[in-house]
């Protein structure tokens, strides 16, 4: 597969990335960690080397089956992974962190990247100074490979960046989900920050199995998604109307068309997540597809059908 700088760092990456929130289990519904580690292994084997999770994950539970699921390739595979918006004070990092290299069985961490902005979900507010001198001193001591945030604007990612190296930003970003484009992504291609897109698929809405009438099982946190809200969940599925011809035109399934148009974006990576070896072998196809422009610029203009309508919350979810 092939493989992308991530920011300006050594660290070789593929465009498809396995997420792993799902490997958590907490907000999902359905997730067995036998299928989980099989999916794992599958992605490695497939030439998904990179693998994101964060400790907010099933209070570790993610990371600890990633690490089950890797240890003996350890030094073949990148790992991402976040510290929580309510660990943010020096100590609180550094703490953070080494439970997180225990989780993952391993003595460093490549990718290291605060989860959310000081001060969201509740979380009592942290100057970021302090906790970049916390990111800093692990990346100096080569515990941290490279530094990164997730769920931050251009505005908080332009602060972090005055105390320290940031190589990626971690945003939902997909056709049916674009705040990243009009705010961060100038920034991001003007100073060679990668784009990590979560949800490139839209949480599943864009592979198109999620009828009008679909009910998600009990615990499943999908079923809280913006784009499913009566006002806007018609124009979803007119637009997926009109996605599926370029689907077939193609070859291809909607979820590998939205993972196409995600890592053709400029320095844009795709996070998706899989339950099982099956869907992770459909992620891993995405890499392979080069859609023409004309077919790229055709679902630009079908995204814009559902995101022009949206307001400007960057959050996805409606709690």
């Amino acid at each position: 597969m092939e493989l992308r700088a991530l920011g300006t760092s050594d660290i070789k990456i593929p465009p498809i990335i396995m997420g792993t929130w799902q490997a958590g289990k907490s907000m999902w519904a359905g997730i067995d960690d036998a299928e989980i580690i099989k999916a794992i292994k599958t992605a490695f084997q497939s030439g998904i080397i990179t693998f994101d999770t964060a400790e907010e994950y099933g209070k570790g539970h993610s990371e600890r089956i990633l690490g089950k699921a890797l240890a003996d390739v350890r030094a073949k595979v990148i790992y991402a992974t976040k510290v929580s918006p309510n660990h943010l004070t020096y100590d609180q990092v550094v703490k953070a962190f080494h439970r997180s290299l225990k989780n993952l069985e391993t003595d460093y961490i490549d990718l290291y990247q605060i989860h959310w902005p000081s001060g969201s979900w509740g979380s009592k507010y942290v100057p970021i100074e302090e906790t970049m001198r916390a990111m800093n001193d692990l990346k100096e001591k080569k515990e941290i490979r490279v530094i990164g945030v997730s769920n931050f604007s251009r505005k908080q990612l332009e602060e972090a960046a005055m105390y320290g190296r940031i190589d990626c930003l971690q945003s939902p970003y997909s056709l049916f989900w674009r705040h990243v484009e009009k705010d961060a992504m100038s920034y991001c291609v003007k100073n060679n920050i990668t784009i990590l897109a979560y949800s490139p698929m839209a949480q599943g809405i864009l592979t198109g199995k999620f009828g009008p009438d679909h009910r998600f099982l009990k615990g499943d946190h999908r079923s809280r998604n913006r784009l499913l809200l009566p006002e806007h969940s018609w124009r979803v599925q007119q637009a997926l109307a009109k996605l599926r011809p370029i689907a077939q035109r193609n070859g291809v399934s909607l979820s590998q068309l939205a993972l196409a148009w995600v890592i053709a974006q400029p320095n844009t990576c795709a996070i998706a997540g899989a339950r099982n070896s099956e869907q992770v072998l459909q992620n891993a196809q995405g890499a392979k597809i080069h859609l023409s422009a004309a077919d790229l610029s055709m679902m630009d203009t079908i995204g814009r059908s559902v995101t022009d309508y949206l307001d400007d919350n960057p959050v996805m979810w409606k709690f």
